[in-house]
């Protein structure tokens, strides 16, 4: 639940966050932005990462260990074909993201051997939940995306407080928005906190 606005944050709102964490002392503007065009190819496969770690147990618990190994092997080659195309065209961001689209597809490819085995059916109430999470994470998305636009994060240096402040309110003030949508459509974000 939490993945996908983690992910969407590292695309839209990537400047920000690397500005008040290390644009200081010998870091310079040009840094942050090399830092952001990496940051921003981790993003795209976030998704993927988390989505590896929930899919490969499914294997490992009919003692399949071979079919996650070899997809991982695979995705390792394509990988690097990836590097092959996207670091001419994004220099050291193309090596960020090759790894991000290979966790994609490494879930994908996942998700769609559990499916054809019929390991994995989704229950009744996915859609919905999809939906809400989806709205929510777009709402966030949009908050976020006009406070990346309309706050020039690299150019508060002069005034590190000020960054800090205006960081934390902006990540307070999207986290309520979030929550708060989340509630609004009927999913208590707190039955996820729950243990069994």
């Amino acid at each position: 639940m939490l993945a996908l606005p983690c992910a969407v944050a590292l695309l839209v709102f990537p400047t920000a966050l690397v500005s008040v964490l290390f644009h200081y002392g010998r870091f310079t503007d040009q840094d942050v932005r090399q830092t952001v065009a990496a940051l921003m190819g981790y993003g795209v496969g976030l998704m993927g990462l988390v989505m590896v770690k929930i899919l490969a147990p499914g294997f490992y618990a009919r003692q399949d260990i071979r079919t996650p190994v070899r997809i991982a092997v695979i995705v390792l080659v394509l990988t690097q074909a990836m590097n092959l195309a996207f670091v001419p065209w994004f220099g050291h961001a193309g090596l960020a993201l090759s790894i991000g689209v290979g966790a994609l597809i490494n879930a994908a490819w996942l998700f769609i051997g559990l499916r054809r085995a019929g390991l994995y059916r989704p229950s009744p109430g996915w859609g919905r939940f999809a939906l809400q999470v989806g709205g929510a994470t777009a709402v966030l998305g949009g908050l976020l995306g006009a406070a990346a636009h309309y706050i020039d994060w690299i150019a508060l240096r002069s005034d590190p407080g000020l960054r800090v402040m205006l960081l934390a309110g902006v990540l307070v003030g999207v986290a309520v928005a979030y929550f708060g949508l989340l509630r609004l459509t009927g999913l208590d974000p707190r039955q996820f906190a729950r243990r069994a």
